[in-house]
C-alpha cells in the first residue's frame, strides 16, 4: 500500500475538489468547509486556507492550521486539520487534529493511518503531546484514537478528550 500525505497547495486541483464536494459538510463533528464552495471559489478556498497554515490573515478565534489530504495507492481517500496550537475553545472540542474520509473509503483502516500521519505532522512543527476529541457517540473515532495511543483525559459535555504523547 503506497501511503502519500499531501498539504494543501495552491496547485490542488479537480481531484481535491471533487472530494471536498463527495464528503458531507459534517460528519461525526468534522466540518468540510468546503462542500458548499463553487468550482470559482475554489482558487479563493484554496488561498484562504493556504495563508492559515502561514499564520496569514486568520480569523478572530482560530489558530494556524494546515489542511493535508491522504492518498492511498494513488487515489484521494480523506482529509486532515492539523492545528499548531491550541487555544481555550480547541482545548474543549477540536484539539489539535481533525480528519475525515470520503463516505466510500470508511471501514477500511484509512482513519488510523490518517491519524498516524498527522501525529508525524504534528511533531515536526514542535507538538509535544497531541488534544484529539471526538463525539461519544463515535465509537469509530475513539477506536482510532486509542489504537494511535491515545490517553483518555476526560469527557468534557459530549466530547472524549484523548492525549497522545508523541
Amino acid at each position: 500500500m503506497d501511503i502519500e500525505l499531501r498539504a494543501l497547495s495552491l496547485k490542488d486541483g479537480e481531484v481535491v475538489f471533487n472530494m471536498l464536494k463527495e464528503m458531507p459538510a459534517v460528519s461525526n463533528g468534522f466540518y468540510n468547509t468546503g462542500y458548499e464552495i463553487s468550482r470559482e471559489e475554489f482558487s479563493s478556498y484554496l488561498m484562504e486556507n493556504y495563508n492559515c497554515s502561514k499564520g496569514i490573515d486568520i480569523k478572530k478565534g482560530y489558530v494556524p492550521q494546515t489542511m493535508y489530504w491522504l492518498y492511498v495507492d494513488g487515489k484521494i481517500v480523506g482529509i486532515g486539520k492539523l492545528r499548531h496550537y491550541l487555544n481555550d475553545n480547541l482545548r474543549k472540542e477540536g484539539g489539535h487534529i481533525g480528519y475525515g474520509l470520503l463516505p466510500k473509503e470508511i471501514g477500511k483502516g484509512y482513519g488510523s493511518i490518517l491519524l498516524r500521519e498527522l501525529l508525524k505532522e504534528a511533531k515536526k512543527i514542535g507538538v509535544k503531546e497531541a488534544l484529539l476529541t471526538c463525539n461519544t457517540d463515535n465509537i469509530p473515532s475513539k477506536k482510532v484514537i486509542e489504537r494511535n495511543g491515545g490517553k483518555l483525559q476526560d469527557i468534557f459535555e459530549d466530547k472524549y478528550r484523548y492525549w497522545i504523547e508523541l
